[in-house]
């Protein structure tokens, strides 16, 4: 395979994606004076954006979502535009950037979700992904007619039936289904369009899609859970995971064991890339940086986080204090049923460096437990490298703390330095997001296997009635 012009013979290239959050992952960004107040419903803001990371040649913009407001909306810009619809837009502002949006199995359909990504890849041209979640906590259950989340292992079985839906839906067009033959007056082979007719614990939908099958094949899937539940959900289906580490050491720990997970089910290890967050500020010198990074820290509203930390630990407001350590008495990952592996690292870096609650949430202000990392573009480059050759990485999501500020910072300075050293591309060479990441585009699972070994039927044909 040729390799990718920028990257040194025999390595493979980094991944590097731009995870946009309106102002910045800082959650105090949007008090700077140089921030967009408005950013977060700014469809010019993100276009710029989206032109910056284009710019660097980056894998993919980056979208997180939740059926629910998250947070106080008092505490930061907390509203956000709908990421499919949003990403839309930007794929007529952009050319080669891919695009992915957070969607959740627990409060979605297959139908209408395949549609929506199958629409995203046919307009983007082939540059559409997806980010698989699942959604715990009763105030976005509540949104939908629920008294309570479902327990965590039933929602990654309902997430595994509703990628395996999905999956056949865009499955349900041939590649060759549509000829558009004038003269003869078709559009498309009945035969090459089938019903999926899928039965299962949670969903029955017959099918066919009313997209034809998207230009990748399917979008690129994407999972960012990494509780054990999820580790094995992202082993068996995901192509990129997004992850946070806080350590090197739980870095290459948390990526073999993803690695090894994949290969116990059969996949090929490389098939799934691996991208930890890392919040860069970078100054001119290492104490510029850090000073900025301080600056942002000094903005932050302790009330307000520390209600923020308090509900993330299923605990009082009132049980923490500023200038103290974490009581002692706070619940286990056992006893939390929704982001437990976020849960845990929180909870472990404040125990491992004994800090107060006022610096936890110092530290959480600026990626909410992803690594935050003040320095030089030199030293910043230092650090993906460093990850990367010891084995704790494939790429990374970058975070910027100050958005536009600091990803146009990360293009402009550390991107270069990466592209001198070998590690990243200095043109696109492919098309599509699956080309971005090296990827192959699936086989279709109902038309491409040999004739006989499905069930599925050609549309316009008598199917069986099936039990209800």
């Amino acid at each position: 395979m040729p390799r990718t012009p920028g990257a040194t013979p025999g390595r493979a290239p980094l991944h590097l994606n731009a995870f946009l959050m309106s102002t910045g992952h800082h959650e105090a960004s949007w008090r700077l004076a140089e921030s967009p107040a408005r950013a977060n419903s700014d469809i010019e803001h993100y276009k710029n954006l989206a032109r910056i990371a284009e710019r660097g040649r980056l894998d993919s913009l980056f979208l997180a979502d939740s059926p629910v407001l998250m947070g106080d909306p008092g505490r930061r810009p907390s509203a956000k535009l709908e990421p499919t619809v949003l990403l839309t837009a930007l794929a007529g502002a952009t050319e080669h950037i891919g695009l992915i949006a957070t969607a959740s199995t627990s409060y979605n359909e297959p139908y209408n979700l395949a549609r929506r990504f199958a629409s995203l890849d046919h307009v983007s041209g082939g540059r559409a992904g997806w980010n698989i979640v699942t959604t715990a906590g009763a105030d976005a259950a509540r949104n939908f007619g629920l008294d309570d989340t479902p327990l965590h292992r039933d929602r990654y079985r309902r997430a595994a039936e509703f990628v395996e839906v999905s999956t056949k839906l865009w499955d349900s067009w041939a590649d060759d289904a549509v000829v558009a033959d004038k003269e003869r007056g078709v559009h498309a082979l009945a035969d090459r369009v089938r019903r999926i007719d899928h039965s299962g614990p949670y969903f029955r939908v017959d099918g066919p899609l009313n997209v034809q099958r998207p230009p990748q094949g399917y979008p690129l899937l994407v999972q960012a859970g990494s509780s054990e539940d999820g580790k094995d959900f992202a082993a068996r289906y995901a192509e990129a995971v997004f992850t946070a580490q806080q350590t090197l050491e739980e870095g290459i720990a948390f990526y073999q064991d993803v690695k090894r997970r994949a290969q116990a089910v059969g996949r090929d290890p490389g098939g799934i890339k691996i991208l930890p967050g890392i919040v860069p500020v970078i100054g001119d010198t290492e104490a510029e940086a850090r000073e900025l990074d301080a600056e942002l820290d000094r903005l932050i509203v302790p009330e307000y986080a520390k209600r923020q930390l308090a509900e993330r630990l299923r605990i009082a407001p009132d049980d923490l204090a500023l200038d103290e350590e974490l009581p002692d008495d706070i619940p286990t990952e056992d006893e939390i049923e929704g982001a437990k592996s976020r849960y845990t690292l929180v909870v472990e870096l404040a125990r491992r460096e004994r800090l107060t609650v006022r610096q936890l949430i110092g530290r959480l202000g600026g990626g909410r437990g992803h690594r935050t990392f003040a320095g030089t573009a030199e030293q910043v480059a230092d650090t993906i490298e460093h990850w990367y050759d010891r084995g704790a990485a494939d790429g990374f999501n970058i975070m910027p703390a100050v958005l536009p500020s600091g990803l146009e910072t990360f293009v402009d300075r550390v991107v270069p330095i990466l592209q001198e050293r070998g590690l990243f591309r200095t043109e696109y060479t492919g098309r599509t997001l699956r080309e971005h990441y090296g990827l192959p585009r699936p086989a279709n699972q109902l038309f491409d296997t040999p004739a006989g070994s499905g069930g599925q039927t050609p549309v316009g044909r008598p199917v069986p009635a099936r039990a209800r």
